[in-house]
């Protein structure tokens, strides 16, 4: 009873502390006028991290901070000199994969960090330096989190089998063609987006969620009903949405999203940091309306219209190759 109650306050205490920290990022980004110091993807991010201070992302650190700040230089890097359009989006993408394996990070979330300048139209050096500060004061919270916060020290055997998942899906990616499968999909989506306008139809949290599901052949538990992940991103998107225009884009409305859509993911029990991203974006983007959740809701079916196909392709070659083999 006491272990459980442990593990019920460690939990409970991290999500208090991610909506502290949320509120308080939100409150500096409107006060100072830079709205993307509010990078979405510290939502995902400093949920994950407070919540499983045991957890990949939370034992990198250092790499927490510079990964995204390298990729988000380069996105930035690549606007000055483009607009929205899918050679260059996939490219950003590309360098940022290579970023992350050459530094051995774990961050996906980086390489939201270097496609939002692209789909924000997002061309001030004031972007990436906001990212670095707002991940700075995340890795100093978390450290003074991970030394003096509740311990979870004894997780039930359901915990486990689901952190060590989250934790697989975290790590670099080693199925055989996943770099290429990500690319083609990333290429793909982008050009429908520049063709039709609907740039947040590759919001940048979608990408990263590519990057976990077609890298890895174990996948999330939410995965067994794929139908989640277009649901929650979608009603994430959609409370992100009103509770910016309600409360006037303001950090109260930040806190409003965040609690609600961390509600959502109590209720369908699944640990899916991206959707607390999807929850943010609305308020970092010029003018919000209904076609971003609707763009979101379509870019997550299609996604996990690809990752089906692509299942099927890899268990017919795996056939194949068990064919030769007899």
């Amino acid at each position: 009873m006491q272990t459980t109650r442990s593990r019920h306050t460690a939990f409970l205490g991290g999500e208090l502390l991610t909506l502290f920290y949320m509120a308080a990022i939100a409150f500096l980004a409107r006060r100072t006028g830079f709205s993307l110091l509010l990078f979405p993807e510290l939502a995902a991010l400093s949920h994950d991290v407070f919540t499983r201070s045991r957890g990949k992302w939370a034992n990198q650190p250092w790499l927490l901070i510079i990964t995204p700040t390298i990729t988000a230089i380069f996105g930035l890097l690549v606007v000055r000199h483009t607009h929205f359009n899918s050679l260059a989006l996939t490219l950003i993408v590309l360098v940022s994969l290579i970023v992350i394996k050459l530094l051995k990070s774990t961050i996906a979330p980086a390489i939201s960090a270097g496609v939002l300048p692209m789909v924000l139209t997002e061309r001030s050096w004031i972007y990436p330096l906001g990212i670095f500060i707002g991940l700075s004061a995340l890795v100093s919270l978390l450290l003074i989190w991970k030394r003096y916060g509740p311990k979870d020290e004894h997780p039930s055997a359901e915990e486990e089998i689901n952190s060590k998942v989250v934790d697989e899906l975290e790590e670099p990616p080693h199925d055989r063609f996943w770099g290429i499968a990500l690319l083609v999909f990333v290429l793909v989506l982008a050009t429908t987006a520049q063709i039709t306008g609907l740039f947040f139809l590759i919001f940048p949290p979608l990408i990263v969620v590519a990057y976990e599901i077609l890298g890895h052949p174990e996948v999330p538990s939410w995965m067994a009903r794929p139908v989640l992940f277009p649901l929650i991103s979608f009603l994430t998107a959609s409370i992100g949405l009103l509770a910016c225009h309600i409360f006037n884009f303001s950090f109260v409305g930040v806190v409003v999203a965040m609690l609600c859509s961390i509600i959502l993911l109590r209720i369908f029990k699944v640990h899916m940091p991206p959707a607390l991203a999807v929850g943010i974006l609305p308020f970092v983007m010029e003018a919000p309306n209904y076609r971003y959740p609707i763009s979101v809701l379509l870019g997550t079916i299609a996604l996990m219209l690809y990752f089906w196909g692509y299942s099927k392709l890899r268990e017919i070659q795996q056939l194949t190759q068990l064919n030769r083999k007899a």
